[in-house]
């Protein structure tokens, strides 16, 4: 299927108010420009803001927000935790309000929004520790938090869906926390090999190779080992026993390739998977819901997708 029309326009919008020098962009430019895209993101959100608090981290507390539905009863509901993308780099609870309050809705879940420490001023593996620190501190403060820590989503967009699924494989590693889904959306699986759709959207297509290169930068010491699983999850060697998945992946996204590959390594490997490539759709293409109509149902879909995984 062809780029989508309006996926079209709105790239074609953004690169006429791009500068033609597509150098390496600064950390504070990565993180303007982020803001400024997730503007775009769904408006017509009902889920109310529960609370701010702090959670202890390993490096000192780790900001959160606390959403819950609009309709939610005063009664254990699913919980969900969290990670906004932005390469490490960029991003935060108030980029990613929109979409965390949207979630909570659809989903039914209480949604805990984690403000993990970004790069380049706290490199790796730091946002792994503070994911990780996150979801053990939901899960043991569940009852406090109005959650049923039997039905724990743990998720993210981007990169913080990198997160998500190496929460998921170091609980797998470590017996616990239990967490009983995976939704990863538009995930960053794997920087040690450049599949076909990284070459062919490269350029122009909402995350290019310029803005990748200088998270991954930031992000990383210059010993990196790439092949590292807590890097790129798509490397890991054991993923029998991991959570059920809801991966959503683009058809004209840099990620896309790696994203159906995730799928296709866990559904080998037993693992419960409900994947949608969506046709036509472009990298973060579900947080411009007021420019992408597609924008808005993929966070229904997730919804339905949750509450089937639970029964509902």
């Amino acid at each position: 299927m062809p780029l989508d029309p309006l996926a079209k326009r709105f790239l074609a919008m953004t690169a006429a108010a791009s500068p033609r020098d597509r150098s390496r962009p600064s950390p504070e430019a990565r993180r303007q420009a982020l803001a400024k895209l997730m503007q775009f993101a769904r408006a017509d959100v009902t889920a109310v803001t529960g609370m701010d608090g702090v959670l202890p981290g390993p490096g000192g507390g780790i900001p959160y927000r606390l959403y819950a539905p609009a309709d939610a009863a005063n009664e254990p509901l699913p919980g969900f935790v969290f990670f906004h993308g932005g390469g490490m780099v960029a991003g935060s609870i108030e980029t990613h309000d929109r979409i965390a309050a949207a979630l909570a809705q659809t989903t039914g879940c209480r949604l805990v929004s984690v403000d993990y420490r970004l790069a380049p001023e706290h490199k790796f593996p730091a946002a792994i520790e503070d994911a990780i620190a996150a979801t053990q501190w939901v899960c043991a403060e569940a009852a406090s938090l109005g959650i049923d820590a039997a039905r724990l989503v743990v998720g993210g967009d981007s990169a913080g869906a990198t997160l998500a699924a190496v929460v998921c494989q170091e609980s797998l590693r470590n017996a616990g926390p239990a967490i009983a889904v995976q939704c990863l959306i538009c995930p960053v699986l794997d920087f040690e090999d450049t599949p076909p759709s990284r070459q062919a959207f490269a350029e122009a297509h909402m995350l290019d190779q310029v803005t990748l290169d200088a998270d991954l930068a930031d992000y990383l010491h210059g010993d990196a080992d790439l092949a590292d699983p807590r890097i790129s999850p798509l490397r890991a060697t054991k993923f029998t026993g991991l959570p059920t998945a809801i991966i959503h992946t683009a058809e004209f996204d840099p990620m896309r390739d790696e994203g159906n590959a995730y799928a296709h390594k866990l559904l080998a490997a037993g693992v419960a998977v409900d994947h949608v490539c969506h046709e036509g759709m472009i990298h973060n293409f579900h947080a411009i819901g007021a420019i992408l109509p597609q924008g808005r149902l993929v966070l229904r879909q997730i919804g339905e997708q949750v509450r089937r995984a639970f029964g509902g």
